[in-house]
């Protein structure tokens, strides 16, 4: 029963990222034309060394739409995608923290490299117009103050994370030669 309801949890939130993603390429003319060029294409994303206490994270398989949008194909992976992207995931908590602080993870691509480099665009310079979207919705001034504020609280995680990652940083340092592991005076 645990693990039906891990795989509905799943491929919901696969199916809002795809949305979501969508929602941001649909946005951005020059990478509708970018993917349209790729329509039919499959992409697998893979999680590498996924750690065994959490549920299994299943491989995603997208393909690129005639319309320059992706889909997912569900249960249908391809044996042999067009390109795969296989991330680090054996610690997902540090991932996490790293992309609070503006960090990517360790990834490794194989496949058509045209396909990779046009994907890799993708991520280096699209980013969701949060404000716009609320602008929608609330109007100009409201959502410009809720993106001020979204903004602020961001800077002040990143910061945190920064601040953390010094402070871990400076106590493996204290942890080395010559450490008698006395407290510090």
């Amino acid at each position: 029963m645990l693990h039906s309801l891990q795989a509905l949890a799943s491929a919901a939130v696969i199916e809002r990222a795809i949305l979501l993603a969508n929602h941001v390429i649909a946005g951005e003319p020059v990478a509708l034309q970018r993917l349209q060029t790729h329509a039919g294409r499959c992409l697998l994303l893979t999680l590498e060394g996924w750690p065994r206490l959490l549920p299994a994270m299943p491989p995603l398989a997208i393909r690129v739409t005639p319309a320059g949008l992706l889909e997912n194909c569900g249960e249908a992976v391809p044996e042999a995608p067009d390109l795969r992207v296989s991330v680090d995931a054996s610690n997902p908590a540090l991932a996490f923290v790293q992309a609070l602080a503006g960090d990517k993870p360790r990834i490794e691509v194989a496949g058509d490299a045209q396909f990779a480099a046009d994907v890799n665009w993708l991520f280096d310079n699209l980013r969701w117009d949060l404000e716009d979207d609320l602008a929608r919705l609330v109007g100009d001034a409201p959502a410009r103050e809720l993106a001020k504020f979204g903004g602020s609280v961001a800077a002040a995680l990143r910061e945190a994370v920064r601040g953390i990652g010094s402070l871990a940083s400076r106590l493996r340092g204290a942890g080395g030669a010559g450490d008698n592991g006395a407290p510090p005076r």
